[in-house]
């Protein structure tokens, strides 16, 4: 067991083997179809999102000036570069498949342009949520956290106001996740 759980990879194939064998079997009740799947890859990419940013503002960030100096170097060096990766990527994925989603279905641009009525409308307004917090996470806090890691040279007053940036574009996604979660649950389009 220690040999399975210990193996990220082998975890994620074994958890992609058991979610086909649920499909197929219960195909007949819920049919699998390119739409079925991407609104799956949309939900598991907005999970990693959403997850890493609600990781970093309410553990990470908040936990940083407790840390030791000497043993910031580890959080800041290692785990940060790795979960900014998956927290930009998966942010561009979720924005990418909740698209594909939303034209298969032939209502991308009525929800875009907020023409569309209903459940239209309020997928419309979780989409332009995740627009903006897309842009935050790949033009304000990728950016400032490239200085702030000491990826890309900067002085300390550059790092220091890139912080700043950082937080407050990362504070507007935790407080946009919530409506946008709503409008996008709520409206519940296929």
């Amino acid at each position: 067991m220690a040999k399975l759980f210990g193996n990220l990879h082998l975890v994620l194939v074994i958890g992609l083997v058991l979610a086909v064998a649920l499909m197929v079997a219960f195909a007949p009740a819920a049919p699998i179809d390119l739409n079925t799947v991407m609104r799956w890859l949309h939900l598991f990419f907005g999970v990693v999102w959403i997850g890493l940013l609600y990781y970093l503002n309410f553990v990470q960030v908040p936990t940083m000036p407790a840390i030791p100096a000497e043993q910031k170097g580890a959080i800041t060096g290692h785990i940060a570069p790795k979960v900014l990766f998956f927290f930009r990527y998966g942010a561009l994925l979720t924005v990418l498949t909740g698209l594909f989603i939303a034209m298969v279905n032939g209502y991308m641009i009525e929800a875009l342009t907020f023409t569309g009525e209903g459940a239209v409308a309020l997928i419309g307004i979780g989409m332009w949520i995740a627009l903006i917090m897309a842009f935050n996470v790949w033009f304000i806090i990728w950016p400032s956290q490239k200085k702030i890691l000491g990826i890309v040279p900067a002085s300390d007053e550059a790092k220091a106001a890139a912080g700043h940036r950082a937080l407050i574009a990362s504070r507007t996604n935790t407080l946009l996740s919530l409506p946008m979660m709503w409008a996008m649950v709520s409206a519940n389009l296929g």
